[in-house]
């Protein structure tokens, strides 16, 4: 059994008008209602922020029918006469609550004229904050992440099998198993649609990062004629979070651990290596050590390569991540982790305590249809332990979506070259996280309704976090004017950033 503070530790470093959909689903438009804007709550505040609730459908296809509540915020124009419209944004997750999400942009250094050209607008995702939130009733230490365990053999693809479907079992006996099928990204883009029709606007800019990146595609191709400008750091793919994109995991990680090596070797001080290939072997070591004896801590090998994997995320996570190998290398206590711009805050007032990871298990495992036969992700599992022996063997893994207690309502929305050329991906080539595959599956689905700015840099989310001038010029000139690169566009990369991005953590 993990130990809480061990568990916590993954907790604080992971972190993701009428419409006919693709799938042939036809919803009737929901009637939009002005919002009435006032104070956010307490732990969603920021200077200048305005909160409001929304009453969006639970259903789309009975917009006469149940509804939830969606907390929306705005940060206004500072300059009404260079205003555009509005920009809809989503930080990630999914499970990620967004509403503090404008005031974060302003904190990270989003130019003046950005803010100026746009009602900067957040909102906390449908199950998720301070919208109607969704639970599972989940102990801290029962599901530590939505990133499945490494599985050193079948037997621990069985094992991990058995906790999923108990922890799927809780998510459909919960107290709000009734919301369970209706959590999902096409209802969010909706969701952001009716946002825009409140607010009386003809059409919506979009910015998201990470998971958000495949919000504004499926938002994008539900309403091609309603977006403006569409603007995607970081891409999941054209799938969103499914089985296809989990197994990209050991890549991402495979692709991005050379830059922790490298890191490592250059400080001696931490005993990992004097070169990258020392580094790597270290991690092989430790992770075997720690699945035959884990540390009085809690830290096994599978926390300890989880860890490790969160920890690629940021260059400037790459200092912790050293201290964290070299207190477990000589037995002494870990570091706490420190926090950043991109941390979850714990939550607050009544949602759940498991509301971020439930709410990610019901928007991934409800967007798409997971394979159910255990035997598959054994096979899985083999097959990526030997292509990437690092972490593949986690992304391979089984997850509670095998067992849902629900089928998908709609078939995924398909993402495709109809619509507008109004859309512009950022992707960082090391990426663990959304590894720059996904990226260029996602640029080939848009056709050339998109293109592709890549950028030499590992690490995951590049626009305001790595001062890469090439790519935050692009993006600016993206977003002020619509203006695009005439063809795909690389950039070269900069200098290692050694802090979090504006001072944060």
């Amino acid at each position: 059994m993990l130990k809480v503070r061990a568990t916590a530790m993954v907790a604080a470093a992971l972190l993701l008008g009428s419409a006919c959909s693709d799938s042939g689903q036809e919803t009737e438009p929901a009637k939009p209602q002005p919002l009435q804007w006032g104070e956010c709550p307490a732990d969603s505040t920021g200077d200048g922020l305005q909160c409001a609730t929304l009453e969006a459908p639970l259903d789309y296809r009975d917009p006469d029918g149940e509804t939830i509540e969606i907390a929306v915020s705005r940060l206004k124009s500072a300059d009404p006469g260079k205003r555009r419209g509005i920009l809809l944004t989503n930080a990630g997750g999914p499970g990620g609550a967004s509403l503090s999400y404008p005031a974060i942009l302003k904190q990270l250094g989003m130019p003046e004229r950005v803010l100026e050209t746009y009602d900067v607008i957040g909102m906390d995702p449908r199950g998720v904050g301070h919208s109607t939130p969704v639970t599972c009733g989940l102990k801290a230490e029962e599901w530590i992440s939505n990133v499945p365990p490494y599985a050193a053999d079948a037997a621990e693809v069985t094992e991990a099998a058995q906790a999923a479907e108990t922890i799927a079992a809780k998510c459909g006996d919960s107290g709000t198993a009734g919301l369970l099928p209706h959590i999902t990204t096409a209802n969010t883009a909706r969701d952001l649609d009716l946002i825009r029709q409140s607010l009386g606007e003809e059409k919506a800019s979009y910015f998201g990062i990470s998971y958000g990146t495949y919000l504004g595609s499926v938002y994008t191709s539900l309403f091609p004629e309603t977006t403006d400008r569409v603007m995607l750091d970081s891409a999941t793919g054209p799938g969103g979070w499914d089985a296809e994109f989990s197994r990209l995991y050991g890549q991402g990680f495979q692709d991005r651990f050379p830059d922790f090596a490298g890191y490592a070797a250059e400080h001696p001080k931490y005993g990992l290596g004097r070169t990258p290939e020392q580094v790597e072997k270290k991690y092989s070591e430790l992770a075997g050590d720690l699945d035959r004896r884990p540390s009085a801590e809690g830290f096994n090998g599978d926390l300890f390569r989880q860890l490790t994997f969160a920890n690629l995320y940021y260059d400037w996570k790459f200092e912790e991540l050293a201290k964290m190998w070299q207190a477990l290398d000589q037995g002494t206590p870990v570091p706490q982790p420190s926090t950043g711009p991109t941390s979850t805050p714990a939550p607050a007032g009544d949602v759940p305590a498991d509301n971020y990871l439930a709410s990610q298990l019901h928007v991934i495992c409800n967007d798409s249809d997971w394979p159910e036969d255990v035997q598959s992700y054994q096979r899985n599992v083999e097959a990526d332990r030997k292509q990437f022996p690092m972490f593949g063997a986690a992304g391979a893994n089984i997850t509670p979506c095998a067992f849902w207690p629900s089928d998908p309502v709609e078939p995924p929305v398909q993402i495709s070259a109809e619509g507008p050329s109004n859309v512009l991906i950022l992707q960082n080539l090391r990426d663990p996280a959304t590894p720059l595959a996904g990226a260029r599956q996602l640029r080939e689905a848009f056709g050339d309704r998109a293109r592709l700015v890549t950028a030499d840099q590992g690490g995951h989310l590049n626009y305001l976090y790595l001062g890469n001038t090439c790519a935050e010029d692009i993006t600016t000139a993206f977003l002020l004017s619509g203006e695009r690169p005439a063809r795909d566009q690389a950039c070269a990369a900069v200098p290692r950033r050694a802090a979090a991005p504006g001072n944060m953590g």
